[in-house]
């Protein structure tokens, strides 16, 4: 999607102030909600694509607005009330007000914990070849989408290098767009410093982006 969570290259929104010894979490509610989105993931009713994408759908004024887990915990409560986790009525009253069946042959216990923060496997295995080769010239595709899209905004329409082919994998687009796995290749490819930012770059700097083979074309 081409929305304001995609700030790659974009001006105005101030220098990036890193906070010496920054804690993991600035206040209590935000570990809980680390742990809620791991949880609720752990049940298998949507993916991190999917959740990404709920993010994505946040009006641009709250999502400059609203603080890193803020919009977490808001991404979470509109896709569980899409998914029927829970209704309106309990969300207003913080009652399970049904049975809980859909969830209730997934409960997580303590002894599931540490699965809860492991990231699942997207690789898949499959009998195409990869259309491109280490050191084919590409040139990324200019995609207008109001799906989802992992072709970071910056790097489209852009040429670049494959320097590492890293196998099929879950392709997010699909996941979201039509609730369907469509494995493609996926390769890492090289682009010089000029290429994204302009002639004004170091020009020892280059980028490194994880693209899907439909993000790519050759020049």
């Amino acid at each position: 999607m081409n929305s304001i969570h995609d700030l790659g290259g974009m001006q105005g929104f101030g220098p990036v102030g890193p906070e010496d010894e920054e804690p993991a979490f600035h206040m209590d509610w935000e570990g809980r909600v680390l742990g809620l989105q791991r949880s609720i993931l752990s049940l298998g009713l949507w993916n991190i694509d999917v959740f990404r994408h709920a993010q994505e759908k946040i009006r641009p004024i709250d999502y400059l607005s609203w603080s890193y887990y803020e919009r977490w915990m808001r991404t979470l409560t509109a896709t569980a009330l899409e998914r029927g986790l829970f209704d309106e009525e309990e969300l207003r009253t913080g009652k399970g007000l049904s049975d809980g069946s859909l969830i209730a042959q997934k409960k997580l216990t303590m002894k599931d914990i540490n699965k809860a923060f492991l990231r699942g496997n997207f690789e898949r295995i499959g009998d195409s070849e990869p259309e491109f080769s280490i050191g084919d010239l590409v040139v990324t595709k200019q995609t207008y989408t109001t799906g989802h899209t992992r072709l970071p905004r910056y790097a489209r329409d852009k040429l670049g290098t494959v320097i590492a082919i890293r196998g099929r994998h879950v392709f997010p687009d699909s996941v979201v767009d039509q609730e369907s796995e469509d494995p493609q290749w996926l390769y890492t490819v090289e682009f010089e410093g000029c290429e994204l930012w302009g002639e004004a770059v170091d020009p020892t700097v280059s980028n490194l982006i994880d693209a899907f083979e439909p993000y790519l074309s050759r020049p």
